[in-house]
């Protein structure tokens, strides 16, 4: 598996997680403080939270078919994006697992 299947879900997450959260803040802002301008903002950011939510999944599940993760394992990665910082943690733990694959499974570069 290439480094660049790795890097594109990592960006993904992060971009999904930090959208969520803003969602999660937008919502609490119109519902349960009822400030102006919050409804503008959470149509903004849920809109561009489920279009890039929908790019996240095909990178999370093109990184879990290379790494032949299990179908549990899969469902969860591909569900962290609609929890609220779940995605920050699960990209963690998987970041961590799969670099340590990545280098075994990368050739060695001799240095002149």
């Amino acid at each position: 598996m290439k480094k660049s299947v790795l890097t594109r879900y990592r960006v993904m997450a992060y971009v999904t997680g930090v959208l969520l959260v803003l969602l999660t803040l937008g919502v609490i802002a119109k519902y349960l403080l009822k400030m102006d301008g919050a409804d503008d903002f959470t149509r903004v950011v849920g809109i561009a939270h489920g279009w890039l939510y929908v790019v996240y999944l095909v990178f999370a599940f093109d990184l879990g078919s290379k790494a032949k993760w299990p179908v549990a394992k899969q469902l969860w990665v591909l569900l962290a994006g609609t929890i609220p910082t779940a995605a920050f943690f699960v990209e963690r733990k998987v970041s961590r697992e799969l670099e340590g694959k990545i280098a075994e499974d990368s050739p060695a570069v001799a240095k002149a």
